[in-house]
C-alpha cells in the first residue's frame, strides 16, 4: 500500500511498570507503598474493624524514600494499594565534579554519571570527606519508579 518507511521515535522504555498492585491488608511495617505518587517505606500500619457498613480500614504511616517527608493513607483493607519495585545497586565512586554530580563505575566497567550528591547533609560530608581523603567508596544506590539517589556509603579501605 504504501512505500514509505515510518519512524519511531524510541522511548527506550520495555514497558514494565513502575509499581505492582498488592492488597492494603498484607502490607506489613518496612514493606513499601506508594502514597501520593511517592514511592515510601512504610513506618507504622494500624488496622480498623469493620464497621456498620463493611470495610476494615488500614491506616499507613510511610515516609518517602527520597526525601524523607512523612505521608499517611487510609485504605480499605480490602483494596489494591500500589506497591514500588525497589532496587538497591551499590557502585564504586570514581569522581566528584564541581557542579554536584558523581561519577561511578558499574559492575560491567562503564560509567554511570547522571547522579547528583545526596541532599543529606550527613552523607554528604562523609562522601566527601572520604574522597578527599583518597579512600575507596562504594554508594548505595536506590532507584523506585523512574529516580535514583545515592542512599548509603561505605568504606572499602584505601586505594
Amino acid at each position: 500500500m504504501s512505500d514509505e518507511e515510518h519512524q519511531f521515535e524510541s522511548k527506550a522504555d520495555a514497558g514494565a511498570s513502575k509499581t505492582y498492585p498488592q492488597q492494603a491488608g498484607t502490607i506489613r511495617k518496612n514493606g513499601y507503598i506508594v502514597i501520593k505518587n511517592r514511592p515510601c517505606k512504610v513506618v507504622e500500619v494500624s488496622t480498623s474493624k469493620t464497621g456498620k457498613h463493611g470495610h476494615a480500614k488500614c491506616h499507613f504511616v510511610a515516609i518517602d524514600i527520597f526525601n524523607g517527608k512523612k505521608l499517611e493513607d487510609i485504605v480499605p483493607s480490602s483494596h489494591n494499594c500500589d506497591v514500588p519495585h525497589v532496587n538497591r545497586v551499590d557502585y564504586q565512586l570514581i569522581d566528584i565534579s564541581e557542579d554536584g554530580f558523581v561519577s561511578l563505575l558499574t559492575d560491567n566497567g562503564n560509567t554511570k554519571d547522571d547522579l547528583r550528591l545526596p541532599s543529606d547533609e550527613a552523607l554528604l560530608t562523609q562522601i566527601k570527606d572520604g574522597f578527599g581523603e583518597g579512600k575507596d567508596l562504594v554508594v548505595s544506590v536506590m532507584a523506585a519508579m523512574g529516580e535514583e539517589q545515592i542512599c548509603a556509603l561505605k568504606d572499602v579501605g584505601p586505594k
